[in-house]
């Protein structure tokens, strides 16, 4: 008898579910309030090009038309991200 083998399963993109307990939306942007108690890497922020260390909060924003694109995710420094209108991004833009 030969070993059973798994089929795998495809992967599918994910439907947008719409903004979740978790998100907001501003203007075009999902925001994602962290306390940083999950956090376990660390992030450049592209308000200020500081690192955010792991355990700091912080948020995530992207695009709203980009559900399923992490690759779009952008991790801010909370004060950054509220003073977006009063100064530019410094590093990564959308």
């Amino acid at each position: 008898m030969s070993p059973r083998k798994h089929k795998r399963r495809e992967e599918k993109a994910r439907p947008d579910p719409g903004p979740t307990r978790f998100d907001q939306i501003e203007g075009e942007y999902r925001v994602r309030h962290l306390t940083g108690e999950s956090s376990t890497k660390v992030y450049r922020c592209p308000g200020c090009d500081q690192e955010i260390r792991p355990g700091v909060p912080h948020v995530v924003v992207w695009p709203v038309d980009d559900y399923g694109d992490e690759s779009q995710r952008r991790h801010w420094h909370t004060s950054c991200w509220n003073a977006r209108g009063r100064r530019r991004p410094t590093g990564l833009r959308w």
